[in-house]
């Protein structure tokens, strides 16, 4: 039995993942099931990346050990991968033993083989990517992934001679087109990274603990991608006196991840495997974003949408299908209420749900629920056929490149072909003459044998259709080669109708009560990050972390209640020569007009933050007792603005 081995990448332990994670996972799913069907043995393998500095200091914020933290949130990860139907066959988190030791016998072996040694490392970091970046890989002084503020780091570290297989992984690329797909991201890796020249990569951390130790030198932990690249072969067992998964499914049939963690697996993670005498794995697909009002979700814009909204509302099998065909995989796309409800009308409900149900409909009124054996074909049979059996090699070839929204439109032109052939053969016509009766069982068959076809075809995309369409047929089940064979069906065929598979869904009714779901699950997040926010600060930090906050005199001279907010109030506040914008949660204790002239306490360098549509630029100081009641920090001297506090 032919193996296919597929990833998703490990997902970093968030408290709230997006419908963009699940995208990246639905996609992976529903390959690994197209595979299964074609009777591949697969391996399909996700899980957690749980170590580095920003999960170490998300949970101190919360009193919590990283992984006290991180079991929690991991409960939350796989309840979601069991709503959305995800078929994994392995669930690794890199916290288990295995994993850890195996990362260790992989880091000494590239140490004493001198591809990895000491120094120091200085130079830029990104807490939330966990990345390094050189200067000229900055855009604009902050990190080129995700656009936020970098850290000016220095401290001993071990590198990893990447350098080294700079031209090897040029060459690889090169002679293997397909291997890094689309060919746009093989483009764009060969071009801004590898053609201008690799620098050795820092390999360990000492500034923080939270990290799988380096054996020999205690002091230090591994590098967090170091760490979640190994999982795609430690899942495995490799390097252990277990190794037979290793044996059976390495090198990996393709390795699925977003299109930010590219660099890492076409670059770091190969120059790894190479310096391990390890085949490559076979692809890397980058697909794109998941966009919102054109911008990557995110849970610090605050424009994130919970599937779980989502599934609740309209079934796991719509969101699924959505999320497939409304995108071309390896292309950003638009996630938008009113085109998910559309797509749920016209593909699911008109297309589908109708055809389903008005064939079974017909065959119970005409026939009362069973054809009769004697049949007269019409004029219309010959094209239906045809497209029926056309269509399982375009669905599979679009499959193989996992081109999934192609091959979703190549089934629902069978879909729509099978609707106009109800339309051509007019059963509602034929039972009205007795002779044409034979005619009219003729048709219905065919549409019946159409629809089983193409519940065939959908297993992958929507796994639990198939079985309700199935169900109203009275077949039991639908092997992936008998969609390739016209006339399964019996001709005597029995139907028993249930109910309609996708409802249509009233457009303006329902995008407002979506709309305020999805706000209600916003809303949420974003007051769970604002207290999570406020831990951390809360945190013990030491007489330095206290000298980098810049505190300053500022005068309020305007102030205005915020439309849309019962807690805002925009505030414009003199700083010394400069007016600044500083939004501030007190219209419940001050109204506008008390705040105007109050001279007040700012902290002056707070990174700005986007509030109601505008930058806020620092905070206003008050004291909270804990009990409603809070106060804002005033001057009892009459101090200049701009003036510093210390």
């Amino acid at each position: 039995m032919e193996k296919f081995y597929i990833t998703t990448p490990i997902y970093y332990p968030s408290d709230k993942l997006h419908i963009g994670h699940s995208y990246c996972t639905v996609a992976t799913d529903t390959m690994a099931r197209y595979k299964r069907l074609r009777g591949y043995d697969v391996m399909f393998l996700t899980g957690t990346d749980e170590h580095g500095q920003k999960l170490e200091r998300i949970a101190k914020g919360q009193g919590l050990t990283p992984k006290e933290y991180i079991d929690k949130v991991v409960i939350g990860i796989k309840e979601l991968w069991k709503t959305l139907d995800i078929s994994y066959d392995k669930f690794i988190r890199t916290t288990d033993d295995y994993h850890v030791k195996t990362v260790q016998r992989i880091f000494k072996r590239l140490y004493d083989q001198g591809d990895i040694y000491k120094s120091t490392y200085e130079g830029w970091y990104c807490t939330p990517c966990e990345s390094f970046f050189t200067e000229h890989q900055l855009v604009d002084g902050k990190c080129p992934d995700c656009g936020r503020e970098v850290e000016k780091v220095k401290e001993e570290s071990y590198f990893f001679r990447l350098s080294k297989y700079q031209d090897r992984i040029i060459k690889y690329m090169e002679e293997n087109p397909e291997f890094l797909q689309p060919n746009t991201r093989q483009n764009e890796m060969i071009n801004n990274f590898l053609k201008p020249g690799l620098e050795d990569l820092a390999v360990s951390r000492t500034s923080f603990q939270w990290g799988i130790p380096v054996e020999f030198d205690p002091g230090h932990v591994v590098y967090v991608w170091v760490d979640a690249l190994s999982n795609y072969i430690s899942a495995l067992g490799y390097d252990t006196e277990n190794d037979s998964l290793f044996q059976k499914y390495w090198p990996a049939d393709v390795h699925v991840v977003g299109k930010e963690i590219v660099r890492f697996h076409s670059i770091i993670w190969p120059a790894m495997l190479m310096a391990l005498d390890l085949p490559l794995p076979k692809q890397i697909f980058g697909h794109g974003w998941l966009v919102i009002n054109g911008g990557k979700m995110s849970k610090s814009v605050g424009n994130v949408v919970d599937p779980n909204v989502l599934v609740e509302k309209y079934g796991v099998d719509a969101i699924r299908y959505f999320l497939l065909r409304e995108i071309a995989f390896g292309q950003d796309g638009n996630f938008n209420n009113e085109a998910l409800i559309q797509r749920i009308n016209s593909d699911l409900a008109n297309d589908l749900g109708n055809l389903v149900s008005r064939t079974v409909g017909m065959i119970q009124k005409y026939f009362d629920g069973t054809l009769p054996e004697t049949q007269e074909p019409t004029e219309f049979d010959g094209d239906l056929v045809e497209t029926a059996r056309n269509v399982v090699p375009k669905v599979e070839a679009a499959m193989d490149k996992m081109m999934f929204s192609d091959a979703l439109i190549e089934l629902w032109n069978l879909i729509r072909r099978t609707n106009k052939y109800i339309d051509e053969t007019q059963p509602w016509i034929l039972i009205k003459e007795e002779s044409k009766h034979a005619m009219l069982a003729n048709a219905l068959y065919h549409v019946a044998e159409s629809i089983r076809i193409i519940s065939v075809l959908l297993q992958p995309f929507m796994p639990n259709t198939p079985a309700l369409i199935w169900k109203q047929l009275g077949i039991e089940n639908g092997a992936w080669d008998s969609a390739k064979e016209w006339g399964k069906l019996p001709k005597t065929l029995s139907v028993q109708k249930g109910n309609v598979i996708f409802p249509r869904i009233d457009m303006k009714k329902e995008l407002e009560e979506l709309e305020a779901a999805i706000k209600a699950s916003q809303a949420t997040s974003i007051a769970n990050q604002d207290k999570k926010e406020e831990k951390e600060e809360k945190a013990e930090i030491s007489i330095d972390d206290f000298f980098k906050v810049q505190l300053k005199v500022g005068e309020i001279i305007a102030s205005e209640k915020v439309k849309k907010s019962d807690k805002l109030l925009r505030n414009e506040v003199k700083i010394g020569d400069e007016v600044r914008v500083i939004f501030s949660g007190i219209s419940k204790w001050y109204t506008p007009e008390e705040m105007v002239g109050k001279k007040v306490v700012v902290a002056y360098n707070l990174k700005p933050r986007k509030m109601m549509g505008e930058m806020s630029y620092g905070m206003l100081l008050c004291a909270d007792d804990g009990a409603d009641k809070l106060s804002l920090l005033t001057l009892d001297k009459d101090i200049p603005s701009g003036a510093d506090i210390s």
